[in-house]
């Protein structure tokens, strides 16, 4: 009798709350409005060219400016981030980089539209380190797997979706006004992420005891300046490792946001209604690839009884995978099958970003805003010298596109090569391998 009052006695769990799943929803629309705002440059290039009378060579010096100030930017963002929350510093650096998305459409010379893309990579900056910070401090570490699959797939798609949603948009304005339209989008999520989000899951209301406690009690610590963690930063093999891979990522991945349509073109043949929807192939194969990755990650570690395994296996297969089906690219006999192996390397190649960010805010801890920036730093000077090296081995190899394909590949596989001296789950403060 006394059991059975004993029993009914006992409290009920408490049913977590589902706030942190807005979290996810406000990072992927993030990244897919950060990947929208890049690419739109690049598909309004020929009325930018007409209008303010540009050459090829200014033009290109404006795509060029934000890979600079956004590569150079993610260090101190990602500090920025660590030392005073991801709530206040994403409010601030979206609202930056949208106003200069609406500048972009009001610039009326050279020199004005390329002072407004070195500013704008200053703003877009501080996106990806922190969501990074976001991700770790309200997700328990089983969802942030799925979390950056979702993140990464919507970054993409962002991408992927530009010409259309631009060429819908000329229907009713000019490359100016898209270019506001874009700038106002940005705002209003700043606007709705700065009235919901708090840098403590605690502090916020939606978040009930039960999801509290299913995520993390730690409370987030604000990073004062340390001249020890620099030092095992700077001497970390993980964090130059995974630099270096998500270089290799980058260099590939921007081959697609550049230089794809004139591949198309100039090597295959295909008219402009073709390329239209070949050029988008590899960047929705991308956001695919990223989605299975984030969902199938965790049944890999599960199944190998290691995350650490896990990673490093995804690292292989994506970078080792990419670099197979690029090679297989030179060999297509036609432009469909081309455009195929394109879109299965990039599939790929998108294993990757998982297993990146994920690591990162492992290895990070709580320095994770200042660890991703330096690896984002690192992967998007690859995603800066791609464009360039590109155009030069054309130059020197007569049109040669096999030779820029190999490269790639040869790249790529440099990438996997990474994972061998990448240990993806000890934080910095504890890698006594890795420490000076």
């Amino acid at each position: 009798m006394a059991g059975a009052i004993d029993s009914a006695a006992a409290p009920s769990p408490i049913r977590a709350s589902s706030a942190r799943r807005r979290v996810v929803v406000f990072g992927a629309a993030l990244a897919f409005l950060s990947f929208l705002d890049r690419a739109a440059i690049s598909q309004a290039a020929p009325a930018i060219e007409r209008d303010l009378r540009l050459n090829s060579v200014q033009m290109g010096m404006v795509f060029s400016a934000f890979g600079i100030t956004y590569a150079l930017c993610e260090i101190p963002s990602g500090w920025l981030c660590d030392r005073f929350g991801a709530r206040r510093l994403l409010t601030r650096v979206v609202a930056l980089w949208s106003l200069l998305t609406a500048a972009t459409g009001l610039a009326w010379s050279y020199p004005v539209l390329l002072g407004t893309r070195l500013l704008f990579g200053v703003g877009e900056s501080g996106c990806f380190p922190g969501l990074a910070r976001v991700f770790r401090t309200w997700l328990p570490p089983r969802e942030r797997n799925t979390a950056e699959g979702i993140k990464a797939a919507c970054a993409r798609f962002g991408a992927a979706v530009t010409p259309a949603l631009m060429v819908g948009l000329y229907a009713f304005v000019n490359w100016r006004g898209v270019f506001v339209i874009f700038g106002v989008a940005g705002l209003i999520w700043g606007v709705l992420f700065h009235r919901w989000y708090r840098d403590r899951p605690a502090d916020h209301r939606a978040v009930n005891a039960g999801e509290l406690k299913l995520i993390s009690t730690e409370r987030p610590k604000a990073a004062d300046f340390d001249a020890g963690f620099w030092k095992r930063l700077i001497a970390s093999k993980s964090v130059w490792g995974l630099g270096i891979q998500w270089f290799c990522h980058y260099y590939g991945f921007y081959f697609y946001i550049t230089w794809l349509p004139i591949y198309l073109y100039q090597a295959r043949g295909m008219d402009l209604r073709q390329e239209a929807f070949a050029a988008g192939a590899p960047l929705f194969a991308a956001g695919i690839g990223s989605l299975f990755a984030g969902f199938s990650l965790s049944g890999l570690a599960r199944r190998l009884d290691s995350v650490a395994r896990a990673r490093k296996l995804m690292g292989y297969l994506a970078y080792g995978g990419a670099a197979a089906l690029l090679v297989l690219v030179t060999r297509a006999p036609t432009p469909a099958l081309a455009v195929l192996m394109m879109s299965l390397s990039s599939f790929a190649a998108e294993f990757s970003g998982p297993i990146t960010w994920t690591s990162a805010m492992d290895i990070g801890a709580e320095r994770v805003g200042t660890v991703s920036g330096f690896i984002n730093m690192l992967g998007h000077f690859g995603g800066s010298v791609a464009p360039g090296v590109t155009g030069l081995l054309l130059a020197w190899t007569a049109n040669a596109w096999r030779i820029a394909f190999w490269t790639s590949a040869a790249i790529y596989a440099a990438g996997a090569l990474c994972w061998i001296v990448i240990d993806p789950v000890t934080p910095i403060r504890n890698a006594a391998g890795d420490a000076p």
